[in-house]
């Protein structure tokens, strides 16, 4: 199959360019999700590109991510031609460890992305900072805008950066395009000051965590609550603990009861409700879902997430579950906050 035109996201004043509104995410290729074979991967990557799938999401420390794309990026151009390899758009990241942010170490990494990529520019290079009580991050900031002006990036964006330090940084003057969080119908964090802000600042959001690494699908329909060691990715598990702080397994079995009735009314699954859920929401740009590369295929399912809208009645039911959980703001704090506890 082949999307449609409303899979994709064109807006003229955010990107330049148009990206597939489901991301195919590259997280798996950073271990704990199985081995991969990279010729397999490579094809599958074809595949993706193929039928429509045409963005991906990444980062510098994905393990090989980032020259898988540079493979795949080689592989288009030989055998499907410029035009195809001229669609393909690769949004990887840079998560520096704690350091002194110089000129010297910014273009050195950003530099390291564009030979393993195989690109003269990155497409959009999302920043990543660990630790707010070092203002470095306002160094590096600024360093990758310059690199942008000079043509080595074509957008600036954020990885789980919170609305305080989001708005800090655009008070500065520092364009950003995007801000990747996570938001799902489990984490909706994102709805209480981040979506506000974006909406007045022109920002985007690409969203992560969406499917719960898997768990929001059939397969944990009416199942007792999974021991630790049967959730066998990182993904299960990291997803697991989030819905134990949400409401926990029995709140998490009415809400896939609910999903599961919304899902079989429009003849898709759960995994697409929760999808189109997120990307219904105000300034998602789009959704990343996993692409776990020669050892599963989902491409046919993921489509059909734009074969069918929410109506009113299944939004209800949604929000009559939410209702129940407990507050994550709260809980947790505000977006990405969980990396800096």
């Amino acid at each position: 199959m082949t999307l449609p035109d409303s899979a994709y996201y064109d807006n003229p004043t955010q990107f330049g360019y148009r990206i597939c509104r489901t991301l195919n995410g590259l997280w798996q290729l950073a271990g704990g999700h199985g081995k991969i074979d990279p010729q397999a991967a490579l094809q599958d990557m074809l595949r993706y590109h193929d039928e429509g799938y045409i963005t991906w999401d990444l980062a510098d420390h994905y393990g090989p991510a980032e020259d898988f794309i540079g493979a795949f990026r080689k592989e288009l151009l030989a055998t499907r031609g410029q035009a195809a390899l001229d669609s393909v758009r690769a949004f990887t990241k840079w998560v520096p460890r704690p350091q002194r942010i110089t000129r010297a170490v910014v273009e050195s990494a950003i530099d390291v992305s564009l030979r393993r990529m195989q690109v003269q520019r990155l497409d959009l290079l999302q920043f990543h900072w660990w630790d707010y009580t070092d203002h470095g991050y306002m160094d590096a900031l600024r360093i990758l805008a310059d690199l942008r002006d000079a043509g080595k990036i074509q957008h600036v964006a954020l990885t789980n950066f919170d609305t305080a330090r989001l708005s800090e940084i655009t008070g500065q003057g520092i364009r950003i395009v995007s801000n990747q969080v996570q938001f799902s119908i489990i984490d909706r964090r994102p709805e209480a000051r981040m979506i506000p802000f974006c909406q007045q600042n022109n920002v985007v959001l690409l969203t992560y965590g969406t499917l719960c690494g898997g768990l929001l699908s059939e397969k944990y329909v009416k199942r007792p609550e999974p021991q630790p060691g049967t959730l066998n990715t990182a993904s299960l598990r990291k997803y697991k603990q989030m819905i134990d702080v949400w409401g926990g397994w029995t709140l998490f079995q009415e809400l896939l009861d609910a999903l599961k009735a919304i899902a079989d009314k429009h003849n898709v699954t759960i995994a697409n409700v929760a999808v189109r859920c997120i990307l219904d929401k105000p300034t998602v740009a789009g959704v990343i879902v996993g692409a776990r590369l020669g050892l599963a295929e989902h491409r046919a399912e993921n489509g059909r997430v734009f074969s069918f809208t929410l109506d009113d009645a299944d939004r209800v039911q949604i929000e009559a579950i939410s209702a129940k959980s407990q507050d994550l703001m709260q809980r947790i704090g505000d977006c990405g906050d969980e990396y800096r506890g």
